[in-house]
């Protein structure tokens, strides 16, 4: 075992947990689990595997996954999602490390999967994430959504060998569901920090970001699951503005938008 705590945040995670924690074991004795009142049993499995499981109400992504972290046994951190699996290489390179430097973070790449499908190009096909620090100088910022970690000046980036992969959505619909939310709380971010809904951005940002993901970044060599995932990219980008100008038109909470939005989604 390597002296890195693994924290993950659950809600209602029981169909994908099993693997990223059998994953986990093999990088440490500590792994933390962070469940938002859970009612499908993630946390029984999660126990049952030997994590240690705490309830805490939701706060947030970054601020949940804060809260993993001050639960943790050791400073160094491995930050992942319960839809998120090291690999064998990955947990190589984890066991060949050198923790002796607490202001390293390291940039681990990703592999993305629509389904069962790994998708190779487009917005997915070259992702990576910082997501293996030291808690004594780093954290997670606690906006509502899209958090990053808060790095110190003198903070080294580095890569390391393996991948996350990355079992993102189940098929269309749940892709859907989660760009609607992740739309809901961009918008509340932006209002917050008093961004405007442009006529740019409602009406070119949506389509740059289509034709980057699905012709630039070649999307379009991934068949119909990278169409897929261009327009709901598109939908995403363009729903978020329309919340966030409704939002300054006359304040509301988030949900009060989600029927009205949700039709043009269809």
């Amino acid at each position: 075992m390597v002296p890195v705590s693994v924290v993950i945040i659950t809600k209602n995670e029981a169909a994908l947990i099993e693997d990223c924690i059998k994953m986990a074991r093999l990088i440490t004795d500590d792994i933390v689990v962070v469940d938002n009142d859970s009612t499908d049993g993630t946390p029984l499995i999660a126990s049952g595997y030997g994590c240690r499981v705490f309830q805490k109400s939701w706060a947030g992504y970054g601020a949940n996954k804060n809260k993993g972290i001050a639960l943790s046994r050791y400073n160094w951190i491995l930050s992942i999602d319960a839809d998120e699996v090291p690999d064998a290489d990955l947990v190589k390179a984890l066991h060949h490390l050198n923790f002796d430097k607490a202001n390293v973070v390291y940039d681990i790449k990703f592999k993305s999967y629509f389904g069962k499908k790994l998708i190779r190009f487009g917005n997915w096909g070259n992702d990576h994430h910082l997501r293996l620090f030291n808690r004594s100088l780093v954290k997670w910022g606690e906006t509502e959504v899209h958090e990053t970690l808060l790095l110190p000046p003198d903070a080294e980036i580095k890569s390391i060998a393996g991948h996350i992969h990355h079992h993102s959505v189940t098929d269309i619909e749940d892709f859907k569901r989660k760009a609607i939310l992740y739309a809901q709380l961009s918008a509340a971010k932006y209002y917050k920090a008093g961004k405007k809904a442009t006529f740019i951005k409602l009406h070119f940002s949506p389509a740059f970001g289509f034709l980057r993901n699905y012709i630039i970044r070649l999307g379009f060599l991934d068949g119909a699951e990278g169409l897929a995932i261009a327009r709901v990219i598109y939908k995403n980008t363009r729903l978020k503005y329309v919340y966030l100008k409704r939002y300054k038109e006359q304040p509301r909470k988030q949900n009060d938008y989600r029927n009205e939005l949700v039709m043009e989604q269809a």
